[in-house]
């Protein structure tokens, strides 16, 4: 049995869940998710607990019900207390500036890069160099998160370059020639 699946949802006041042929809507006090599941599995909402069932245990329904229910559980916290990622920007000269709702970043390239939020995602600036990305939907908050670091990921020698808060890079060594001595 899917250990994940089994588990139950509780349902935070203030959050309202509605549940229409396969069509799920949570809405609280962040603001209002929809999404569509597949119609084989089963949801359920009890006394403000959301459960997940499935009819056989095909592989298809067994992947599916963990499935279900990890994004439920998103769905929940996210409109009740939404979902953020933090970016650190490490390197000479580089850092981050908020103009309007868009970020303008100097990384290092001849030229400012501006990213433009996803519908629903916030972006602020934390001193020089620290890029908070918040938002109640969890993958448009990773998904965010994930683009701003591919525009300048951390170098493999010094380090440089935007990583997640708390990320450890593995930096490489140099040239180990002029280290070990010249040869004669």
């Amino acid at each position: 049995m899917s250990r994940v699946g089994l588990m139950p949802i509780a349902v935070p006041s203030g959050v309202t869940v509605s549940i229409k042929k396969g069509l799920v809507t949570v809405s609280g006090p962040k603001g209002e998710l929809s999404r569509r599941f597949n119609p084989d599995i089963g949801i359920k909402l009890d006394n403000n607990i959301l459960s997940v069932s499935r009819p056989s245990d095909s592989r298809q329904h067994r992947s599916l019900h963990g499935l279900t229910r990890s994004l439920l559980a998103n769905m929940v916290q996210g409109v009740s207390s939404g979902f953020d990622k933090q970016l650190e920007i490490v390197g000479v000269g580089y850092r981050a500036e908020k103009a309007e709702d868009k970020l303008v970043l100097r990384i290092g390239f001849s030229h400012t890069v501006e990213v433009t939020p996803l519908p629903g995602i916030t972006l602020d600036v934390e001193g020089n160099n620290r890029i908070k990305v918040s938002g109640i939907d969890k993958e448009a908050v990773g998904e965010m998160a994930a683009e701003i670091r591919a525009i300048r990921p951390p170098d493999a020698y010094k380090g440089k370059g935007i990583r997640y808060a708390g990320e450890t890079v593995r930096l490489k060594a140099g040239k180990a020639g002029k280290a070990i001595g010249q040869r004669v």
